[in-house]
């Protein structure tokens, strides 16, 4: 005892270093901890990604199923020898004068028309998985027709988390059909697989060049056509082109080439849409009838869900949407959504749509209703489906 160590130190002041140090965790342990964390981590991103579709397009209700469904193959772009990517010879054909009288009477194209690259509004999960998915040329278009429910159809379809689609109408294959495939397919919204790919344009229908130039983008294309009474559809229409040039003739003189004869001018848009079974002649050169499907635009307001079932059934989709999903609100006159797409709240369509009609001359409507009679005829049989106009 007493003894101290060389330097005079004692032996209790050997340095912490000297001291013997508690083991390291064995290094099994470590692997199991960067094992498991590793698993959460992919557990965690495969559960997020797999909700990043159909969690975006949720209505917001509770959805039994999974609204899963056959997947449908993107149209392939043909390249060209060289390995330069496509682009179609095809080019945008000038629209057709209409008389002098009326092209007055258009007034500017409605704001859903004028913007083709509005970008949806994503939702927070979508919004995170924005590189998730990609980017496919539609498989369903909506190519008709001008004031039928094509908006209405477009929204209410929207709420299935099976179905992708552009908000805003992007008038390719009548307006920029020279800017190409590849930037057409840019506008398209991301979709994974089981997903279908949609946008609407509906003066698609009444453009001569609309069938072939989608025909050769895919023969595949399936078309959904909203039609209303030619008649009733007139009158919206005018009432549209109305609520924005007040100062526009009456709708009587418009109707018109001669008021005493009674001749209909059918150089008016708003009257020349109509005649429904003259422009279903130019599609079906390209497409068989079995690939268009012909919404009624007034069942689409008194039995919405009806109406819903058959274009999911056409599109080869789960019937999700169904009368859960609608309420009908009197003081705009139809139906709207309890909840739309990414929203926990109600949504109905903008209050450009639902205008009260101005008073129409009873004699020129049922001058109107001989004239388009034949051409209605005509349609049921084309289409194999009596829409009760007359």
């Amino acid at each position: 005892m007493g003894q101290r160590l060389s330097g005079g130190r004692s032996c209790l002041d050997v340095p912490g270093r000297l001291l013997p140090q508690p083991p390291p965790p064995p290094p099994p342990v470590r692997r199991k901890l960067a094992l498991l964390f590793a698993m959460l981590c992919v557990w965690l991103y495969m559960f997020l990604y797999s909700c990043a579709g159909s969690c975006a397009a949720a209505p917001g209700l509770l959805l039994l199923g999974s609204g899963s469904r056959a997947a449908h193959a993107p149209p392939a772009l043909a390249t060209a020898p060289d390995g330069t990517p496509p682009r179609l010879p095809f080019r945008t054909q000038p629209a057709t004068p209409l008389a002098s009288g009326k092209v007055m009477a258009e007034g500017a194209a409605s704001p859903e028309e004028q913007s083709p690259e509005v970008p949806d509004s994503p939702s927070p999960i979508s919004s995170f998985f924005s590189g998730s998915g990609s980017k496919q040329l539609p498989q369903a278009i909506i190519i008709g027709v001008k004031k039928g429910g094509t908006r209405a159809l477009l929204e209410f379809l929207r709420v299935h988390p099976d179905v992708r689609a552009v908000g805003a109408e992007p008038h390719f294959f009548d307006r920029s059909y020279d800017k190409g495939l590849a930037w057409y397919r840019d506008l398209m919204p991301r979709t994974l697989d089981g997903q279908i790919t949609m946008e609407k344009t509906p003066s698609y229908f009444v453009t001569r060049e609309a069938p072939a130039r989608i025909s050769a983008m895919s023969k595949d294309t399936k078309l959904i056509v909203v039609v209303r009474d030619p008649v009733t559809r007139a009158i919206s229409d005018y009432t549209q082109t109305l609520s924005k040039r007040p100062d526009i003739p009456t709708f009587e003189s418009l109707t018109f080439k001669n008021r005493t004869t009674g001749l209909i001018d059918t150089s008016w848009s708003a009257i020349q849409i109509g005649i429904y079974a003259k422009h279903l002649e130019h599609w079906l050169r390209h497409f068989p009838i079995r690939q268009m499907l012909f919404v009624s635009g007034e069942r689409l307001i008194s039995d919405p869900a009806g109406e819903l079932g058959r274009v999911q059934d056409f599109l080869g989709l789960k019937r999700i949407i169904t009368d859960k999903h609608f309420y009908f609100n009197k003081t705009k006159g139809f139906p709207c959504l309890k909840k739309a797409e990414g929203s926990s709240r109600p949504h109905c369509l903008g209050k450009t749509k639902g205008r009260t009609h101005p008073e129409i001359d009873r004699e020129v409507v049922r001058r109107l209703r001989e004239f388009y009679r034949p051409f209605n005829l005509k349609f049921y049989q084309m289409t194999g489906h009596d829409f009760g106009w007359d």
